[in-house]
């Protein structure tokens, strides 16, 4: 990747701009386009911390250790899982989403899954994504060299 380049892009507004892309398709399937029998979307906050960006997913009811995947691969963090349906037993009305899931979001060039992690709390989901926005580089004084004696 030329210098130049990743001095224009910034790794937080691509990730900002995936997380657009992920809000229109969720609106889209929450309206019924698209939308697959036995899957839901769990909403997702994506924030800054400093150099860090934080993924919360909100995913109450869910078996954190076999029903939840967080992987990055390819230049993706992808998490995926799924939620088990209530049981069918008298109910009325039904609003809690189970089944399957997959959130996907675009990684600057560079992170690896060494730069995630992930812990679960009270239903929420939080994965950090280390050192993904970078301070610029301070400006470097270079001494120029010439031919002595001339």
């Amino acid at each position: 990747m030329a210098l130049a380049v990743r001095s224009l892009s910034d790794p937080f507004t691509t990730l900002i701009r995936q997380i657009d892309a992920d809000f229109d398709a969720l609106t889209r399937r929450a309206n019924g386009v698209n939308n697959r029998a036995g899957t839901f979307v769990p909403p997702a906050d994506v924030h800054r911390d400093g150099e860090d960006v934080v993924i919360t997913l909100e995913l109450p009811g869910i078996d954190i250790t076999d029903g939840v995947d967080v992987e990055v691969s390819e230049g993706k963090l992808a998490i995926s899982g799924r939620r088990e349906a209530g049981k069918d037993d008298g109910v009325l009305v039904r609003e809690l989403r189970g089944g399957e899931f997959r959130r996907e979001f675009r990684l600057p060039e560079g992170v690896t899954g060494e730069n995630v992690e992930a812990d679960y709390d009270r239903g929420l989901l939080r994965v950090r994504v280390r050192e993904v926005v970078r301070k610029p580089a301070a400006p470097a004084k270079i001494k120029v060299r010439g031919i002595e004696g001339s």
